[in-house]
């Protein structure tokens, strides 16, 4: 396992630094934002597996999910990119700017959860790494061993490896079993139960004003914290918001003796899934901007009303929407190359497969022109719909069937045929002629020739391997001739 430590900003009930926490800058206090469970959804995009250790820090578990992100080094980078700008601005910076001039967010990794617990609070106190993990780590940075600092100190223990050499049955005795118990998981000897961070089914977030919002840029910026957070649900559920709902509590009930409703409505809505901050953002601001406030605010509810699986990287040649397969570039939209090969090429040159609603294996398609082809009736085609026989049916048909050879009653394609899977029967489709019953042709099936059964067969052939084969059995088959006739209907790759 690999846990990663991510530092929280502090909370406006911190009445001092956390345990192996640097006091802030002397520049000035930073203001403490509160904290709230959606505060941490950002981090369920890259793990489900995200625990919040107090207002500290949030313990992320990435062993199962790294490899998905181009390995660790890609997920660090990927977690610096994607936390969120009020996280960072609030956090004590590194000392180290990384290369682009900004401060990164300072975290740990380790083993276990409460080893990269342990480097987290030393980072962020400034204090030197031991050099021998885990056992060189100071007591203080362990929790459970807060209330027995000055009785370790009296026996002059200090680090993670000095408490672990004591006998443990006198630990146990004067220090208690949740001592013992606390080390064995910070070495993982003993599994960790944390409480997983959750997403709710549902978006819906309310916040309280710092003051009363009079216009529709104040109701924008007190909004943009929810739709932070809107942003980091979608990611995590991978999905994209269709529309969203802003509400506002009106802080006054009459407004020049009109009664006035407690709360009012903006629905808005978007073309197609999004997470995009700034998109959502965009729009919310222009239908504010369209929306008269008829009393001042002193609440807001973010609703998530509808949304959508996001659409992911299309793996074909030829991206069906027009844009690259990485979705970061523009391009030619299908249709429309669709429209110019045809052009260049003529029609027949750009054809497509059409399924059909028919059980013979020669019918239950057809090939079109792309160009101008509309869509095919829904009561014409059944998607996701097959017999149970499909799985023997080859991956390749003849355009024609073509007649079999017989040496006495069995019928030979490079060799004699050795029947594997069969019989199946298929009834051809005598009503499409109105009745009428044409003469069989001496060479061709005779589907249209009254009453025709096929008897389909897997065969196997000395020299071609597996094929698809039938037997034709005419009703009304010409004088002289056998009601028996084989022909070779695919082939099997």
């Amino acid at each position: 396992m690999h846990w990663i430590a991510w530092p929280l900003p502090p909370t406006p009930t911190d009445e001092g630094p956390h345990p192996g926490r640097a006091a802030p800058a002397a520049a000035g206090p930073r203001q403490p934002l509160p904290q709230a469970p959606h505060e941490h959804w950002w981090a369920l995009q890259f793990t489900p597996r995200v625990a919040r250790v107090e207002d500290e820090a949030l313990l992320l578990e990435v062993s199962a999910t790294e490899r998905l992100w181009g390995g660790r080094e890609a997920l660090l980078a990927q977690l610096q990119l994607r936390s969120p700008p009020w996280l960072v601005d609030a956090v004590a910076p590194s000392p180290e700017p990384s290369a682009c001039g900004t401060q990164p967010t300072p975290f740990a990794q380790a083993p276990t959860s409460l080893q990269a617990l342990a480097l987290l609070r030393l980072r962020l106190a400034g204090q030197p790494v031991p050099r021998h993990l885990p056992d060189g780590l100071p007591l203080h940075t362990l929790t459970a061993l807060h209330p027995h600092l000055p009785s370790l100190a009296r026996m002059g223990c200090r680090t993670w490896g000095a408490l672990r050499a004591l006998p443990r049955d006198g630990v146990a005795r004067r220090l208690g079993a949740a001592v013992l118990l606390a080390l064995d998981r910070a070495y993982g000897h003993i599994a960790h139960n944390h409480t997983w961070v959750e997403l709710p089914e549902r978006f819906e977030l309310t916040a309280e004003l710092p003051a009363l919002a009079t216009s529709a840029d104040a109701l924008l910026w007190s909004a943009s914290r929810l739709l932070s957070a809107l942003q980091a649900w979608l990611q995590a559920r991978q999905q994209g918001v269709l529309a969203l709902e802003l509400a506002w509590r009106h802080d006054l009930r009459r407004v020049d003796g009109v009664a006035i409703a407690p709360w009012h409505a903006l629905p808005v809505r978007t073309a197609q899934p999004t997470h995009e901050l700034a998109h959502l953002r965009r729009l919310l601001a222009e239908n504010l901007a369209r929306t008269p406030l008829a009393a001042p605010a002193n609440q807001i509810t973010l609703r998530a009303l509808e949304t959508a699986p996001l659409p992911h990287a299309s793996a074909h040649l030829l991206p069906p929407d027009g844009s690259s397969a990485a979705g970061d570039q523009e391009g030619e939209a299908w249709h429309q190359l669709v429209e110019r090969l045809s052009a260049r090429l003529g029609a027949d040159a750009v054809q497509s497969v059409t399924l059909l609603a028919d059980h013979r294996p020669e019918c239950m398609q057809r090939w079109q022109p792309m160009a101008g082809a509309g869509p095919v009736p829904a009561s014409k085609v059944q998607q996701g719909e097959h017999a149970p026989e499909a799985v023997l049916w080859p991956t390749w048909l003849l355009r024609t069937p073509q007649r079999l050879a017989m040496q006495g009653h069995r019928p030979c394609y490079q060799g004699h045929l050795g029947l594997l899977a069969g019989p199946h029967r298929f009834d051809a489709a005598w009503w499409e002629e109105g009745g009428s019953k044409p003469e069989a042709d001496e060479n061709g099936p005779g589907e249209r020739s009254g009453l025709v059964q096929r008897d389909y067969f897997v065969a196997l052939s000395p020299g071609a391997g597996r094929v698809w084969i039938f037997r034709e059995r005419l009703a009304h088959a010409p004088a002289g001739a056998s009601r028996d006739r084989w022909f070779l209907q695919g082939l099997y790759a």
